[in-house]
């Protein structure tokens, strides 16, 4: 897929809707170092600054195709979690177990195919609601018959 930074770039720091935002630790691509960095969850797209203040991302996560699991902690005073890829994995980590947690449930429901599945469900509810009504109505009817 190609992708013009300069609108992705633009769109992270738009005001358009924030699904999340936040300070995570964010464990260096080959390295053991964690970084403090501003993340910013819009849509499946996870961008991250160094600070909250910059006007470009670091880098983006595009999360489709992603999971979101607990990591081992690799800093103590941390919650770490990870960003989990066929090919790669991003570790991050939060400052307390709530903030770890509402990040985890925020990304794993960030995808299109979550969006898809939640929408297949409601609409199984809609049509067994549909049909409850319409035998209701079918018993209600026979009985003036």
């Amino acid at each position: 897929m190609k992708i013009n930074d300069k609108n992705l770039a633009a769109f992270a720091t738009s005001q358009s809707q924030v699904d999340k935002a936040g300070y995570l630790m964010k464990k260096g691509d080959g390295s053991k170092n964690f970084a403090k960095r501003w993340f910013v969850l819009k849509g499946n797209l996870l961008f991250y600054f160094e600070k909250k203040t910059d006007k470009e991302p670091l880098g983006v996560i595009i999360l489709e195709g992603s999971t979101v699991e607990l990591a081992e902690s690799e800093m103590e005073e941390h919650f770490c979690f990870k960003i989990v890829f066929p090919s790669k994995a991003y570790i991050v980590g939060a400052e307390s177990h709530q903030v770890m947690e509402q990040w985890m449930k925020a990304l794993a429901c960030a995808s299109y195919d979550y969006v898809k599945l939640m929408a297949a469900e409601l609409q199984r509810q809609l049509n067994e609601l549909c049909q409850a009504e319409t035998a209701e109505e079918v018993k209600s009817a026979s009985k003036f018959v």
